[in-house]
């Protein structure tokens, strides 16, 4: 009996080694990742998705020997309350008055991505300028401002001819790796700035400068040494720096994702008119994507396109504080997309959201047939855009009388 005793008592203390003597330690993860700073002849490594840290054995705990449990008293079932839909109050939204395109820049091949004013002439930029298979780097495209007033003014009803303008880029689609075509686009005078995405296993971003001719005979891109690295701020697949815009002597080049969940600490880099990096300035929380802005006016002020397809879910969430903050339009209501301008304040320092509320576009009835815009100008009072390819080349003019 008391060997019985002893035999029991020892294998109760041995089974008490816990599962931590045995536990390996913790992985210890560098995420330092190399981001190119030049321009490569081969494509270049993107930072990865973080590698997965294996979990280690969690040691069980002796639990304290307790009073004999008692019998709880019955408790009266309490209702569960129905979860509640979040609601938006809602605003009004602006229609978009189409004003239709001559081809080859009305076909759904066109792909615009970018659009600044040259004086009086609205000058359209192709994401690739070879698109209509036009001059040996292809075409960029102008307008005049009298021919788009004469149509919204309804002086006119036909289609707008844009004309075509020469472009000169040398060897820049060889030279960068990857290239997958123009951005974005401002002007300083005669000098023209664009901005260039690259998938070199991962995006990357790049300015470039150049030169128009006042006559419009052509645009030319000093693609030999006028070339500046925008180096990416997610791994997000065909993100890169998609806005442009010319402050003094400055440029600053603004990113596509800048929400929470995606890129929390968002910013706009800072280039010299001459292309030298001077930094990174903060760039507020906008969800969704940001893919165009419009020139500043006298207080620093301009506006971005803010633009969502819900079935796009690298950008996807149901917080939106502009929408929290400003209600819904019916048509945003009624759906997950957004297409909607919001306007932004420069400050060296930094660019702030304004007070003003953002201008919601009413959306097309036809459900999935989100217009994806991807160039903003000033006009009047108001706005034009155009979208790339989705779902076809609509160019369009917002008022904002009362905005």
């Amino acid at each position: 009996m008391r060997i019985f005793l002893f035999s029991s008592l020892m294998f109760l203390l041995m089974g008490c080694t816990t599962v931590a003597q045995y536990a390996e330690e913790p992985v210890v993860v560098d995420m330092a990742t190399d981001v190119p700073a030049t321009i490569l002849p081969e494509p270049t490594v993107m930072p990865t998705a973080e590698p997965m840290v294996e979990l280690t054995a969690v040691p069980p705990t002796e639990i304290p020997p307790t009073a004999e449990p008692t019998a709880e008293p019955t408790a009266e079932p309490t209702a569960v309350p129905e979860p509640t839909a979040v609601t938006f109050e809602l605003v009004d939204e602006t229609a978009v008055l189409t004003i239709p395109l001559t081809e080859p820049l009305g076909k759904l091949t066109s792909e615009v991505s970018g659009m600044a004013w040259y004086g009086e002439w609205l000058i359209i930029m192709p994401q690739y300028p070879l698109f209509s298979r036009q001059g040996e780097d292809g075409v960029l495209y102008a307008l005049h401002k009298d021919e788009i007033e004469a149509f919204i003014n309804g002086e006119s009803d036909a289609p707008l001819d844009a004309q075509p303008i020469p472009f000169h880029s040398s060897t820049l689609r060889h030279k960068i790796a990857g290239f997958e075509g123009y951005e974005s686009i401002a002007f300083d005078g005669d000098t023209v700035y664009m901005t260039v995405e690259a998938n070199q296993n991962g995006m990357h971003g790049y300015l470039v400068r150049g030169t128009i001719e006042p006559d419009l005979s052509g645009i030319t891109i000093y693609a030999e040494e006028e070339i500046a690295y925008i180096p990416p701020q997610t791994s997000i697949t065909n993100f890169s720096d998609e806005s442009v815009l010319l402050v003094g002597d400055q440029l600053l080049t603004m990113y596509e994702s800048n929400g929470l969940q995606y890129n929390p600490n968002p910013v706009a880099h800072v280039f010299g008119a001459d292309l030298a990096e001077q930094g990174t300035i903060p760039f507020p929380r906008i969800e969704f994507r940001v893919t165009d802005a419009t020139e500043l006016d006298k207080n620093g002020r301009f506006w971005v396109i803010n633009y969502n397809y819900p079935g796009d879910d690298k950008v996807q969430t149901d917080d939106d504080p502009l929408a929290a903050a400003y209600g819904k339009g019916a048509t945003h209501a009624a759906s997950k997309g957004v297409e909607r301008l919001v306007e932004l304040q420069y400050s060296p320092d930094g660019i702030n959201l304004t007070d003003t509320p953002p201008v919601q576009l009413q959306m097309l009835p036809t459900n999935n047939n989100y217009r994806n815009w991807e160039g903003i100008v000033r006009f009047n009072d108001g706005w034009l855009i155009i979208t790339d390819r989705y779902p076809g080349t609509i160019f369009g003019y917002v008022s904002g009388t009362g905005k």
